[in-house]
């Protein structure tokens, strides 16, 4: 018996000792996220305090390497024992550790006073930049230490060192009082302007039909700040329908760099075909049918607005202060038993010959999805539709000129819904003709992963050492399963092999992106991002090489 007590004293002892020497697990993880100009909390990382007792959080100190003059304000929130972000439904259970205000040293103090659970304590820090911080910039916040109890503990640096790159949150949710702005086209204008589309969605985040614009966003500076949006395509209430019967999605935009001509080209629906194809009839403001124009019949053989959606096209001839009225192109270029044509959203190309190029989609006689590529060789008075570039399903595309002055289209396909194996990826076709014929391209399926979703491609010319050449630059999500993992991949062979070079985003959200050519030294690219609707980022090609 006594020997018993002893063994059970004993261990009470040590169960007293490790208890009291328990150390407690203090971890902080980054994450590849955009920090954007024009948003309140950007989060810079998650610290996790594994309290072993009831504790009393008193301070942190986070060092601030370089850039310092860039940010606004630093605040810690904590959701307790909730390891999720603080997102704005969030906000007002959230608590604020402490805020600082107007930083000016590269090791910032923060101090409170908060108890601690027993178990797992969640923490964000979040910054906002100044509206003038440099796009070029990036920041690498880490917290070095945690003050619980009065007692000072060092915090590993994360497993992995993530510089956050500064850019610009473009467009965000209900902004203006748009519910939603989706499917961005980016371009650069003769007179160096840069011009943004996108989907207005004014009262859903859905795709058409809807009350849907097409918005257009100037920068006359390459990016640092932006005007406000105009709308370039709104058919208002024409047919005698509302508006969200009547409306525009999908925007490609197009430079002619010979003219300076700029060219937004969009898909307009009117009313609603319902999924046998039968356009209905007495549609008004309590109506509730919609469909949209890859589903079930919702556009169908046929050139009337009743019958199949339509393809139209605004000009500007001042670098896109001012736009033109609306040209319907879909008796020119469809061919009646289509089910649909449409622009492939994102940007178009003009040729070294002066041939304009949109990316273009749509529906076969059977329904079935193609990619192909529609152009001009009389600077947009008139246009010319290509056959399919492949015979496997598939839809949005993007099409770039290679050296040798063959046409590369970049293709999404919808086999990649269901295959995630080492056939996924993009579909790839060429050709040398316009269109008229295509040959599969040897990196089909087997270069460019993707999750079935738009991706953007642009072909940049430079000038190293005194030589002229050329960089093929790609953007996508770059997984085979999620819209997650938003990346810059470049090409210096015209597409035979690609090299993973930045990762802009590395949570999920809609992905799709369009990649432009600020100047000789820049890459612009305007993406759907975790972090707001639409982002804006400058990348220096030295960064890509």
């Amino acid at each position: 018996m006594n020997k018993r007590l002893n063994y059970i004293f004993a261990l009470c002892l040590a169960l007293l000792f490790v208890k009291a020497n328990a150390q407690e697990k203090i971890t902080q993880q980054k994450y590849q996220l955009p920090l954007l100009i024009g948003k309140d909390l950007n989060p810079v990382l998650r610290l996790t305090i594994n309290a072993t007792t009831e504790s009393i959080l008193n301070g942190l100190t986070i060092n601030i390497p370089a850039n310092v003059t860039d940010i606004e304000n630093v605040q810690l929130f904590t959701l307790d024992q909730d390891s999720t972000l603080i997102t704005d439904a969030k906000l007002q259970k959230a608590v604020v550790f402490a805020k600082a205000d107007g930083i000016k040293s590269k090791e910032l103090q923060l101090k409170g006073n908060l108890k601690l659970k027993v178990g797992q304590n969640y923490f964000w820090l979040t910054l906002k930049l100044k509206s003038n911080a440099d796009l070029q910039h990036s920041l690498n916040l880490t917290i070095s230490s945690v003050v619980l109890n009065s007692k000072k503990h060092k915090v590993d640096e994360p497993r992995q060192s993530i510089n956050q790159n500064v850019a610009i949150a473009l467009r965000q949710h209900n902004q203006e009082n748009v519910h939603t702005h989706r499917i961005p086209g980016l371009a650069t204008a003769k007179d160096g302007s840069l011009l943004a589309t996108y989907d207005a969605r004014r009262t859903k985040g859905g795709d058409l039909q809807g009350d849907i614009d097409i918005g257009l966003s100037r920068s006359i500076d390459k990016g640092k700040t932006w005007l406000p949006m105009q709308v370039v395509l709104d058919m208002g209430e024409w047919g005698g329908l509302l508006q969200k019967f009547n409306g525009v999605s999908d925007a490609c935009i197009l430079v002619d760099k010979n003219s300076g001509d700029i060219y937004v080209a969009g898909l307009w629906m009117y009313g609603v075909l319902d999924k046998d194809g039968k356009w209905i009839e007495g549609l008004n403001e309590q109506s509730t049918d919609w469909n949209h124009q890859w589903r079930d019949k919702g556009s169908q053989p046929g050139f009337d607005v009743k019958q199949t959606a339509q393809f139209l096209i605004v000009k500007s001839t001042d670098n896109g202060k001012t736009w033109g009225k609306p040209v319907n192109l879909t008796k020119m270029c469809k061919k009646e038993e289509w089910w649909l044509w449409a622009p492939a959203p994102g940007a178009g190309i003009t040729l070294k010959d002066g041939t304009l190029v949109f990316p273009t989609q749509g529906r076969n006689a059977k329904g079935k999805a193609f990619s192909n590529i529609t152009y001009s060789k009389d600077h947009g008075q008139t246009w010319q539709t290509s056959v399919a570039a492949t015979e496997e399903s598939t839809t949005e595309n993007m099409a770039v000129e290679l050296s040798d002055g063959t046409i590369m289209l970049n293709m999404r396909s919808n086999a990649n819904r269901t295959d995630t194996s080492n056939h996924n990826g993009r579909a790839i076709a060429v050709t040398t003709n316009l269109g008229n014929s295509w040959t599969i391209h040897p990196t089909s399926h087997n270069a460019l992963q993707e999750p079935t979703c738009m991706a953007s491609i642009i072909r940049h010319d430079y000038t190293q050492n005194g030589a002229k050449k050329s960089l093929l630059v790609f953007c996508n999500p770059d997984s085979k399963t999620a819209r997650n993992y938003i990346s810059i991949k470049t090409s210096t062979d015209d597409g035979k092999t690609w090299q993973k070079k930045i990762l802009l985003d590395e949570w999920k959200g809609r992905g799709y992106s369009c990649l432009t050519s600020i100047d000789e030294d820049t890459i612009g690219v305007l993406y759907e991002s975790s972090q707001a609707d639409l982002v804006f980022q400058a990348i220096k090609i030295k960064d890509l090489l």
